[in-house]
Order: C-alpha cells, then sequence, then structure tokens
C-alpha cells in the first residue's frame, strides 16, 4: 500500500534529492487528476529545528521522528556521507523499527548510507551514486551493492543510484504500488519518462542505460517507435552508419545488452503496460509488440517477468485508470 510517506532530514541535506521525493510524493495531484494526495510528512530528529543543507539554505522539518511510525514509506534523501557512528542515533533506532513492522524504506543516492548505518542494508541487493559504491560495500561487506544499475527493488528495500534515479526510483515505486496510470500521470506533469526500468527483482533485474552517442540514440528511438516491425542488426548497423560489427560492440558497450536483448526488453515492457492499463486481447498485445504471436508473447514474457500474461494481468491491471491509454498502430504506448 501507499497512502503516507515519511522524508527524515538531517544536516547536509542534498535539496534535489529532498525536492525530487517532495515532487513525486508531496504534492496534491488530485485537484487535475484521479490521483488521490499521499499524506506526505517531512520530519527531523526535533520539529522545527532547521537542518542544513549542501547549498546554504536550510530546510525546517515541521514533525519529529514519531512521523516515521506508522508510515508506509520512509524515503531517505541523499546528504553528507558521515562516519555510521555520526548519523542521528535516534534516526537509525526509528529506521530499524520501520523496518520491523514492514515499512518501504526507499533511498536517493546516498541515503543509502544512512540505512546502511542503521543495519538495513546487509545482506540485501541495493545500489547508489557509482561513485560511492566501493565505499558503501566496504562498510558493508555482507550488502551487494550493485553499482551499474538506475535501482535496485527488494520489496521492502528500493535503493536508488545518483540524482536522476531517484525519480525513476520513485516512479517504480508508484507503478508497483498504484499502476501504471498513476505513475505516468505523475511523471507526464513532472516532464520525465514514466518508466526507466532499474532492478525489480522479480521482473527485470537490471536496468537499459541511456548512450551516450547520439548515432545510438536515434537508434534507439527508432526501435522503440517501431517495436511492431523486424530488426536486424544488419539494418540498425546502417541506420548508424556503422558497420555490423561495430555497431554491435558499441551497443554493448553502452547498453550493456545486445541489440536484440534491448529490443526483446522493450517489448516486454510495452506488453506490461498493455496488460495493465487496456483490455486489448494477448494477441493484439503480441502483435503491437513485434512478437507476432501470442505464443512467442508468452515465452518472452514468461522468461522476463516470471509469470504468464493472463497471470500478470490478473495481479496489475488498472481497474480505473486515471485517463486513458491506447496502443497506435505504429505500437507506441500513449497515455
Amino acid at each position: 500500500m501507499l497512502r503516507s510517506i515519511t522524508l527524515p532530514v538531517i544536516d547536509g541535506l542534498a535539496v534535489f534529492e529532498f525536492g525530487l521525493l517532495s515532487e513525486v510524493f508531496g504534492l496534491d495531484r488530485s485537484v487535475y487528476s484521479d490521483v488521490p494526495a499521499f499524506d506526505f510528512k517531512v520530519c527531523g530528529v526535533e520539529a522545527g529545528v532547521p537542518v542544513t543543507t549542501q547549498v546554504g539554505a536550510q530546510v525546517t522539518p515541521v514533525h519529529g521522528l514519531e512521523a516515521m511510525d506508522d508510515a508506509d514509506v520512509i524515503a531517505v534523501p541523499a546528504g553528507l556521507i558521515r562516519p555510521a557512528d555520526e548519523y542521528p542515533s535516534e534516526l537509525l533506532t526509528a529506521l530499524q523499527r520501520a523496518a520491523d513492522r514492514g515499512a518501504i524504506l526507499l533511498s536517493a543516492c546516498s541515503g543509502a548510507f544512512v540505512l546502511g548505518a542503521a543495519g538495513l542494508l546487509d545482506g540485501r541487493p541495493c545500489t547508489t551514486h557509482w561513485r560511492y559504491a566501493d565505499e558503501l560495500q566496504r562498510r558493508h561487506p555482507s550488502a551487494r551493492v550493485d553499482p551499474d544499475v538506475l535501482f535496485v527493488d527488494d520489496g521492502d528495500l528500493v535503493t536508488s543510484a545518483g540524482t536522476a534515479a531517484g525519480i525513476d526510483a520513485s516512479l517504480h515505486l508508484v507503478r508497483r504500488e498504484l499502476g501504471s496510470a498513476v505513475a505516468n500521470v505523475i511523471a507526464r506533469n513532472m516532464v520525465v519518462p514514466p518508466q526507466r526500468d532499474g532492478g525489480q527483482r522479480q521482473y527485470i533485474s537490471r536496468p537499459v542505460p541511456e548512450t551516450e552517442s547520439d548515432a545510438l540514440a536515434d537508434v534507439l528511438a527508432h526501435m522503440s517507435d517501431r517495436l511492431s516491425e523486424q530488426h536486424s542488426v544488419d539494418s540498425l548497423a546502417r541506420l548508424a552508419h556503422m558497420s555490423t560489427r561495430t555497431f554491435a560492440r558499441r551497443f554493448v558497450a553502452e547498453t550493456g545488452v545486445t541489440p536484440m536483448q534491448w529490443l526483446t526488453a522493450q517489448r516486454v515492457l510495452h506488453a506490461r503496460l498493455a496488460l495493465e492499463t487496456t483490455d486489448a486481447s494477448i494477441d493484439d498485445i503480441a502483435a503491437s509488440a513485434g512478437f507476432g504471436s501470442a505464443t512467442l508473447l508468452r515465452h518472452h514474457f514468461a522468461r522476463e517477468v516470471g509469470v504468464a500474461p493472463t497471470a500478470y494481468r490478473r495481479s496489475f491491471a488498472c481497474a480505473a485508470p486515471a485517463e486513458p491509454v491506447r496502443i497506435r498502430e505504429d505500437a507506441s504506448l500513449i497515455v
């Protein structure tokens, strides 16, 4: 359930991560959509006592740490990385209580160090900004730190990499708990992509990083816009104005997967969104996603997601989408 979110702040707060968590969870969007307002609270070790930020401003929390005691989600923003014994003991104890009662813990960037200081990363897959990943692993040897992903979803523990990856993790959590329609409304009003996969353990194990090459970016956009069409490495290499061998090598180097693996993952993602937000038949979804047949869709979907499409639809279909969703003939999902 995702109804109440509490955001604890301490000295050395990073304002961007504080802002993105507040933007996703703290704004009342019910005035222009069917998305309900979250019960959002900012808390500190002492209510009403300002905390410092890294940019010379201050943030004054309205609530004390008791606000964490019944929140569905505790969202920990980034901040200055300090020795574990220098984090407020009251905060670490409150985080441990939240974990014990089953609250979802979400961290942005270096917020993972706060969770680690509370002993909540031991034996768990997690991530943080790539610059800090080695230090996080050194401090918590039993944690399974992945420096390459945008975020890691381990059920009641969601950790994200640096800066904008916190947006991805937050929207992912909204999508996981409330469905694509709600996440898409929030994303569109933030003017950000509604879904960049980043580590949902049960379904997708790692993200597809954005490419730094304009030529490859054009190829990714071309494939995304034409999922229902057939593509080959040769045709994509010609589009990128590269030899087939160079294109294949560059693609793997920048995305971590082969072109066909990337395309299959995008087709499965398209099918997931269609299953969640439309009543289209499995055959129609298979065709629009580019799988060609329901049998092929079921094969790839089960391999990527771990369940059959019909089972996924039963679990994640939105009963009443906040806004209409339809599938164009060119296979792009429109919300």
